[in-house]
């Protein structure tokens, strides 16, 4: 039985109105970094820690009960993932007071990085996609975080980027 407490949750797992707008995993995640580099250089880098577990604790019930309604079990719709995810790739990038050219180019290397391994799935991110439930919808996009901010640890050791 649906109750008050799913609609509210489908509404946090599409961030409201973004998820319905065209290309909703991509405006997610610009959302998502949009608000990750407000809370990072507000808060610091551990507010964003925060912010990230409370959007994976929130998000698996949130997914979960998306497809409780709609009956479709990844729906594009639903960009909370993109959220934890994108954020994930954040956590990558050193601040320190003053957004710099380095840290805005390794903020645009996250989102597109992020973006790269959740659209094209490739080695673990697909594996985790099958996983049942809420779990499959968020671990998929957490992996691809994982990836991009990997990489752009790599890229800042390698290049002396950051």
């Amino acid at each position: 039985m649906m109750g008050k407490s799913d609609h509210m949750l489908a509404q946090i797992a599409t961030l409201g109105p973004i998820g319905r707008l065209p290309a909703p995993g991509t405006m997610g995640s610009l959302a998502a970094i949009i608000i990750g580099v407000v809370i990072t250089i507000y808060g610091g880098i551990g507010s964003l820690v925060i912010a990230m577990i409370i959007a994976v604790v929130v998000g698996l019930p949130a997914a979960d009960a998306h497809f409780r309604i709609t009956g479709i079990k990844d729906s594009g719709a639903v960009v909370i993932d993109e959220v934890a995810g994108q954020w994930l790739a954040l956590l990558a990038i050193p601040y320190t007071a003053g957004a710099n050219q380095a840290y805005i180019t390794a903020v645009i290397m996250a989102f597109l990085l992020f973006r790269f391994f959740d659209i094209v799935k490739m080695g673990p991110v697909k594996m985790t996609e099958d996983l049942p439930g809420g779990i499959g919808v968020m671990a998929d996009d957490i992996v691809a975080g994982v990836l991009a901010g990997g990489v752009i640890i790599l890229a800042a050791a390698g290049f002396k980027y950051l």
